[in-house]
């Protein structure tokens, strides 16, 4: 059964080891934060870092792994149509808001859709990771400088994961104008057994 996150929010729920995840854009240019925990353990979460590292590479898709602070496998990438990714950014938060955007006032924040839907499950706000930022755009030049771009994704894009554990997750339809090129969508999900 597919499952639609609207614009601007988010969820949370359990996935059991071996079961798959599917996130599909249902319209173009769309990003979704995900953050993951081991569902026995939630002091074990995702880590960008370790999957920088034990994946030697900055673009994580098809055939990469997404990895804990306890260098443990927590999902295996099956498919990726659209190949684009980002493991850099933190979701995006009120303070990203005022700094980086200038806004006064209160905006929907993937890191406010995260917190909120994942304290049923006990997870308090400062435990929340670097999200992996499906669908997103992050471009560099050779200074190291980063930019956010439109997101290359198209209706109908999705990426497959398969869990590597028991876990739960936190999904959103991000909240950026920037990482999704000045528009809000929805985001879908399909748990697949």
């Amino acid at each position: 059964m597919i499952v639609q996150i609207d614009e601007q929010n988010g969820t949370a729920f359990r996935l059991k080891k071996g079961q798959q995840l599917k996130v599909i854009s249902p319209e173009a240019e769309q990003v979704s934060d995900m953050v993951l925990f081991n569902a026995g353990d939630k002091r074990e979460k995702l880590s960008s870092g370790k999957t920088l590292d034990f994946e030697e590479s900055i673009l994580i898709s098809k055939g990469n792994h997404l990895w804990s602070n306890r260098s443990h496998k927590m999902m295996e990438i099956l498919e990726d149509t659209n190949g684009r990714n980002d493991f850099l950014l933190a979701p995006c938060s009120p303070e990203t808001f005022s700094i980086l955007y200038d806004y006064q006032g209160y905006h929907p924040s993937c890191f406010e859709n995260l917190y909120s839907h994942l304290e049923e499950f006990g997870i308090k706000p400062d435990e929340i990771p670097t999200a992996f930022n499906i669908f997103m755009n992050v471009q560099f030049d050779e200074k190291g400088k980063i930019s956010v771009d439109p997101p290359l994704n198209k209706a109908g894009d999705y990426v497959l994961f398969e869990a590597k554990m028991d876990l739960i997750i936190g999904l959103t339809a991000c909240s950026a104008e920037d990482s999704n090129n000045g528009s809000f969508k929805p985001i879908h999900y399909e748990i697949i057994n």
